[in-house]
């Protein structure tokens, strides 16, 4: 079957862009939206049933990983990323990632699924109806404290195969007492290490598998990973232009029903 039809293509595309522009917005590296979009398409292109999940979650940190970087130098030139602080955060995500994909590939793809859209539903409506009364900001937060914000968010990460910053953005809100702007910016640059060493732990693991699909290196698919990536890491940059000049109040609202309703649909 022909996957890139002229629909299949135009939904792809809108998918890609929307994951860009929340991942340079939210600092969340977009894979909340990626892996409903591969899970999808993997499944109608044909991939083995037992590599669908896998490969979905693998290719959409291989597509994180540029889309990040481009809203992390977005974010610097605004002065929003802490090298100091990050440099913490990403010792402490580069393990998490490693532990997080290693737990992920022991587990079958069916539990994986709803075990992700279960995630997709939490956080939303964490999102939506929960929003806590934050602490007195703090710009120099503990190494400590740093080291295990940063493995939280790559165990996440790596595991469902997103950027981390849906679990990463309010811990340093709340744990870690940073302001919003330096929280984003953060999560940004933490999630570029992160889902590096998810990707290169998902080729890895997907290597020995006896199945095989084109195009693919392990369980990262190259084909969509060429094709979704480009849009990805323009977006990127224009949701960190808009993160100044919208309510992110009003697009956190939308994007918690959005996810509330993907992982609804992930499930049923």
């Amino acid at each position: 079957m022909d996957i890139f039809t002229p629909t299949i293509l135009l939904l792809t595309v809108s998918f890609a862009a929307m994951a860009g522009l929340l991942a340079g917005l939210l600092g969340i590296g977009g894979g909340v939206i990626l892996v409903p979009l591969f899970l999808w398409l993997f499944k109608l292109a044909g991939f083995p049933a037992e590599m669908i999940v896998h490969t979905a979650f693998g290719t959409s940190l291989c597509i994180i990983v540029p889309t990040a970087i481009s809203s992390t130098l977005g974010h610097r030139k605004r002065g929003n990323v802490a090298w100091h602080q990050v440099f913490y955060l990403v010792v402490g995500g580069a393990l998490g990632a490693i532990i997080g994909s290693s737990l992920a590939v022991l587990l079958s793809g069916k539990i994986l699924h709803a075990a992700f859209g279960g995630m997709q539903i939490l956080v939303g409506l964490k999102l939506l109806f929960f929003h806590p009364r934050l602490p007195l900001e703090e710009l120099d937060p503990r190494k400590v404290s740093l080291l295990l914000v940063g493995l939280a968010g790559g165990v996440f990460s790596a595991f469902f195969g997103v950027g981390g910053g849906v679990i990463a953005v309010p811990l340093m809100l709340m744990v870690l007492r940073l302001p919003i702007h330096l929280a984003v910016g953060n999560s940004s640059a933490l999630i570029v290490v992160s889902a590096l060493f998810g990707t290169a732990s998902y080729i890895l693991h997907g290597l020995g598998e006896v199945a095989s699909v084109p195009f693919s290196l392990g369980y990262v698919n190259l084909l969509v990973a060429a094709v979704v990536a480009p849009l990805t890491i323009v977006c990127a940059r224009l949701g960190v232009r808009l993160a100044s000049r919208i309510s992110q109040d009003k697009m956190v609202n939308v994007f918690a029903i959005l996810l509330v309703l993907v992982g609804l649909k992930l499930i049923f």
